[in-house]
C-alpha cells in the first residue's frame, strides 16, 4: 500500500508557516492543500518530496514509494528541449531509448498535437508548459502525486482534461495537491488540508464541505474564547476584590484565595488560542465616478490575428456604466486579441478603427502575467512614482497588501507569483479606474483574494470586461455575457451552457 506519514512536522520561513502537523496520505486519498500565498504550500510539498527539509518532524514513505513532484516552475534546463525530450528527460537515461515510446504515451492523455511535441519547451504556451510537467512525472510511473497549482496558465478545456486525467488514468494514485481553483478541488480531491500557522485542519471532505465544516468549528472556537475571557475576567474581578479586604482586613487566607483565583485565570488565558486569521494582504479596489451611460461603444469590428487574419467579428456591442462583461470563447478564438485591441483603443482613443470610447473613460488594466509591471522596478520605487504616495504612506500599502517591509525593496522580478498578482491588483486600486479591463486577474492569487476580489468587484459596481477560466469567479463577478461562436459574438443569458460544452467537448474528444 502506497502511504505518506507526516509526523509532527514544523516548517520554519521568517516566522513558522505551520507546526506539528501530522497526517497519512493513503491509497485513494485526494486531499486538497489549501493555504494563503507565501503560507507553506509549496513548502510542504517540497520537504514530503525530499527537496527541504523540515525544522522539525519525520516524513515517512512506505518502502519503495516513487513520489512524483509537479512543480510550478518549469526548469530552465528544459527550455532548450523539445516536448517530448523533455518529458523522456524523466525517464532512467538506460531505458530512453527502449521506452521512449512511454513519453508519447504520457503526452497522449493530454491528447497532445504531434506537431506541438517536437516544438522547444520555451517556445511552448504557459499552459502546455504546465501539461508537459505532469506528464514528466506521469513517465516516471509514481506511487503518489504532489501537484502544485496543477491549473496555472490552464485554459477551461485543458482544466476539464486535467479533472477527468486525475479521476481515470490517477485515479488510483493517491496525491496532495496545491490549488486555488475551488471548483477544480471539489471535482478531484475528496479530502482537504488547511494548512495554518497555529493547528492546521484535516477533514475527510472535500474543499467546499470541508470549508463549511471549518467555518463551523472556527466559529465555535472563537465563542469558546469569549466563554473563558469572560470567565476569567470574572476571576479577576473577585480575585481583585479578595485583595483588597485582605489587605484592610489581614487576612492570610483571602491573600491565598486572591493567589488561586489570579492562577486559574492566568491558565484560562493561556489554554486561549486566536481565532485563525488569514495573513496574504488585503485587495482592495477604488474607482472613480463618470456621469456617462455608455462608456465604450463597438460596432463593425472584426478582430483579427497580429498577421491580419480574421478571427470574430463584432456587429454590435455598447458597454454601459455598471456592466460586468465575461468574455467567453474557446482557447485561441480571440479573446486575448480583442482585450488587446480594446485597451489600445482606451489608450489611444480613435486608434481602432470601430471602437469609441468615451473621453471620460479612466482605465485599470491587468492580464494574467501582470506584464504592466515593471521586472527591474521594486514594489516601493514603482508606488511612489507611479502614483505620486509619499514613502510613509508607501509602506503602509505595501504592509496592508501582504509585503513585509524587507519585500517590498526587492526586483519585481525576484517576488513570487502570487506577490506579484497582489501588486499588481494593489497598483488597479491606486489607478482609481471607472472601466476595468481583467485578464485572468486571479492567476496565482490565494482563495481567500481572489473572493475579496470579487467582493471588491461587486460593491465597487465596477464596469469593464473580464476573460477568467475561474468558474467560480466568473458566476460570481459577472452580470453580462458574451460569446464568441462562429466567428461572431453574441449575447448569451449566463455561462453555464458554455461551461457543459466545454466539459462534453473534452470528453468527446477521447
Amino acid at each position: 500500500m502506497a502511504s505518506i506519514s507526516l509526523k509532527d512536522l514544523s516548517i520554519i520561513a521568517s516566522e513558522p508557516l505551520f507546526h506539528d502537523l501530522s497526517l497519512v496520505i493513503a491509497d485513494g486519498d485526494r486531499v486538497g492543500l489549501v493555504a494563503g500565498n507565501g503560507n507553506g504550500k509549496t513548502s510542504l510539498l517540497r520537504v514530503i518530496a525530499g527537496l527541504a527539509e523540515p525544522a522539525t518532524g519525520d516524513v515517512v514513505c512506505s518502502r519503495g514509494l516513487r513520489i512524483g513532484y509537479v512543480e510550478q516552475d518549469v526548469p530552465k534546463a528544459l527550455h532548450a528541449m523539445t516536448m517530448r525530450d523533455a518529458v523522456l528527460d524523466a525517464m532512467p537515461a538506460a531505458d530512453r531509448e527502449t521506452d521512449g515510446w512511454k513519453a508519447d504515451v504520457a503526452l497522449d492523455g493530454f491528447e497532445t498535437p504531434y506537431e506541438l511535441r517536437d516544438r522547444l519547451v520555451g517556445e511552448l504556451s504557459g499552459g502546455w508548459q504546465r501539461l508537459m510537467l505532469i506528464a514528466r512525472v506521469w513517465v516516471t510511473e509514481p506511487d503518489a502525486l504532489l501537484m502544485d497549482e496543477p491549473t496555472n496558465h490552464l485554459d477551461l478545456a485543458k482544466i476539464y482534461q486535467l479533472e477527468r486525467w486525475l479521476n481515470t488514468e490517477a485515479r488510483g494514485v493517491p496525491a496532495l495537491i496545491a490549488s486555488h481553483d475551488r471548483e477544480f478541488l471539489d471535482e478531484v480531491t475528496n479530502r482537504t488540508l488547511f494548512l495554518r500557522p497555529g493547528t492546521s485542519r484535516y477533514f475527510s471532505l472535500p474543499f467546499s464541505q470541508a470549508r463549511e465544516a471549518l467555518a463551523e468549528e472556527d466559529a465555535a472556537h472563537e465563542a469558546q474564547n469569549e466563554r473563558d475571557m469572560k470567565e476569567a475576567g470574572k476571576l479577576r474581578k473577585q480575585a481583585a476584590k479578595l485583595n483588597n479586604i485582605g489587605i484592610n482586613s489581614g487576612s492570610d487566607l483571602l491573600v491565598v484565595k486572591t493567589k488561586q483565583l489570579r492562577e486559574r485565570a492566568a491558565r484560562i488565558e493561556q489554554a486561549v488560542r486566536p481565532t485563525h486569521r488569514e495573513r496574504s494582504g488585503e485587495i482592495r479596489l477604488e474607482s472613480r465616478d463618470t456621469h456617462a451611460k455608455l462608456l465604450v461603444g463597438i460596432e463593425n469590428l472584426t478582430v483579427t490575428t497580429p498577421s491580419g487574419q480574421a478571427l470574430f467579428k463584432i456587429d454590435k456591442l455598447h458597454i454601459f456604466q455598471g456592466d460586468r462583461i465575461v468574455l467567453l470563447g474557446q482557447n485561441g478564438i480571440g479573446k486575448s486579441q480583442f482585450v488587446k485591441l480594446l485597451r489600445q483603443a482606451i489608450v489611444a482613443p480613435g486608434s481602432v478603427v470601430g471602437i469609441k470610447v468615451t473621453p471620460s473613460v479612466v482605465l485599470g488594466y491587468t492580464d494574467q502575467d501582470m506584464s504592466q509591471l515593471p521586472p527591474d522596478d521594486t514594489p516601493e520605487n514603482l508606488i511612489s512614482t507611479a502614483f505620486k504616495v509619499p514613502d510613509a504612506r508607501v509602506r503602509s500599502l505595501l504592509a496592508a497588501a501582504g509585503f513585509a517591509l524587507e519585500k517590498q525593496g526587492k526586483p519585481i522580478r525576484q517576488l513570487s507569483f502570487g506577490q506579484r498578482a497582489r501588486l499588481g491588483l494593489l497598483a488597479l486600486r491606486l489607478t482609481t479606474p471607472n472601466f476595468y479591463l481583467m485578464d485572468e486577474p486571479t492567476n496565482h492569487v490565494d482563495i481567500v483574494g481572489r473572493e475579496a476580489l470579487e467582493g471588491e468587484i461587486l460593491q465597487q459596481e465596477a464596469t469593464g470586461v473580464v476573460v477568467s477560466h475561474d468558474r467560480s469567479f466568473v458566476r460570481t463577478v459577472g452580470n453580462r455575457y458574451v460569446l464568441i461562436e462562429g466567428k461572431k459574438l453574441k449575447d448569451v443569458p449566463g455561462p453555464e451552457a458554455f461551461f457543459e460544452f466545454m466539459a462534453s467537448a473534452t470528453q468527446s474528444d477521447r
